[in-house]
């Protein structure tokens, strides 16, 4: 007989012997392969036995970067009163010509609590601050709620949202939890490796995933039924990511979070999406100080062109611009071009005006009409250059605070 330590540290112990056999197996199969086939010489056995210690010694490092980080990964659940509770896809439903009939409850059923929606974020202080997707609390009327790692459930405060990204910050009241730390996802390179954490299906709660930095600064729309959000400069990872991973961390063998999870293509496989985090650290800094997420805002609709075939010339040179930010209108009635009363309005801009450069920065694909103004406040004054029928021109304009 044996006791329950001692059957664990034997199945344990079996696991890593088939690791180790499979490895060796793997590599055994390389070296008679390359023998065969390749001019080559094979690996010797201490070659192999150096390339299973470099595996084992890499997946060792995963393992302790992911146990380090998962317990600060959170389970967000959206819970909302029985009476209240109408699904999304009601929701899109409901019309004048559409009326719905309601199951008759007591007062007490119509005020019990029930799980609509959950997803994933993770805790960016010890005194309770939560990161995640803002499409993961985008339900009115309901309450949130944290489930930690060990499983406890607590009730967390939705502070704000970001109005023009998929972020939100969240709050559960108490100090010392275990927090992750936020990296520098503009060092990032293609063919890095980044792990994935999350509550995948809503259910599994810190699903691990791992994989490469596919590609950077892709810009790509992300939304359901209800919601659609453009991402800029968004991470491309082949790392999985399911339902329920939105909002965990995308993080670097150090154990850094370098991005959001947010969105997984469907018209792809291993194409998934992530917020660069240094996106999010701003607002993180405004709820500290402000309370609020603070965004400064110019006020115009625009669509991202290529000024071919357009020569400006200033001071007696040409000039070629990369990219430009065309100011269009909506798709939809009401969506015009420039925002009446905007910081835009006031500084003179108009449908069909091109812009191209912001306080001396050219417009890139790094370096967006978004991102530009986002790394920006309100009140600041920016000198703006764009093309109208052909000619260059300059404005200043006043930017000012994004009030919804």
């Amino acid at each position: 007989m044996y006791d329950q330590k001692t059957q664990t540290l034997f199945i344990l112990g079996m696991a890593v012997s088939a690791i180790v056999g499979a490895v060796f197996g793997a590599f055994s199969s390389v070296a008679f392969s390359t023998q065969l086939f390749s001019p080559e010489a094979p690996l010797s056995k201490e070659q192999v036995d150096k390339k299973i210690v470099e595996l084992i010694e890499e997946e060792s490092a995963t393992i302790a970067v992911v146990e380090r980080v998962t317990p600060a990964v959170v389970s967000i659940v959206v819970k909302k009163e029985r009476g209240k509770v109408t699904s999304r896809a009601q929701r899109v439903l409901l019309s004048p010509f559409f009326v719905q009939q309601a199951p008759s409850l007591s007062e007490a059923e119509a005020k019990q609590l029930v799980e609509i929606s959950s997803g994933s974020g993770f805790f960016v202080s010890e005194d309770g601050y939560v990161l995640t997707n803002r499409h993961v609390v985008d339900e009115q009327e309901a309450q949130f709620f944290v489930v930690t790692n060990d499983g406890e459930e607590h009730p967390a405060e939705l502070i704000d949202i970001d109005p023009f990204q998929d972020i939100a910050v969240l709050r559960v009241t108490g100090t010392g939890f275990p927090y992750a730390p936020l990296g520098d996802s503009d060092g990032i390179k293609i063919g890095q490796t980044v792990i994935a954490i999350g509550n995948t299906l809503s259910e599994f709660r810190n699903t691990v995933t791992k994989g490469v930095i596919s590609g950077r600064n892709r810009r790509v729309t992300a939304g359901s039924a209800m919601t659609t959000d453009v991402i800029e400069q968004a991470i491309q990872t082949d790392a999985a990511i399911n339902p329920g991973n939105s909002g965990g961390p995308l993080i670097n063998l150090r154990g850094d979070v370098i991005g959001i999870n947010t969105a997984v293509s469907v018209q792809g496989e291993a194409v998934a999406f992530a917020i660069p985090v240094n996106q999010a650290k701003r607002a993180i800094e405004d709820v500290r100080e402000y309370g609020r997420i603070v965004r400064a805002w110019l006020g115009v609709r625009y669509t991202l062109v290529k000024p071919q075939g357009e020569t400006v010339e200033v001071g007696g040179k040409t000039v070629v611009y990369e990219l430009g930010a065309m100011i269009v209108s909506g798709s939809q009635p009401g969506q015009v071009a420039v925002i009446p009363d905007s910081p835009a309005d006031q500084a003179g801009l108009k449908e069909g005006d091109v812009l191209l450069k912001l306080n001396g920065q050219n417009l890139t694909k790094e370096h967006t009409l978004s991102t530009i103004i986002s790394g920006l406040r309100p009140e600041e004054k920016v000198e703006i250059e764009y093309l109208r029928e052909g000619a260059l021109e300059k404005t200043v304009a006043v930017l000012a605070e994004y009030e919804g």
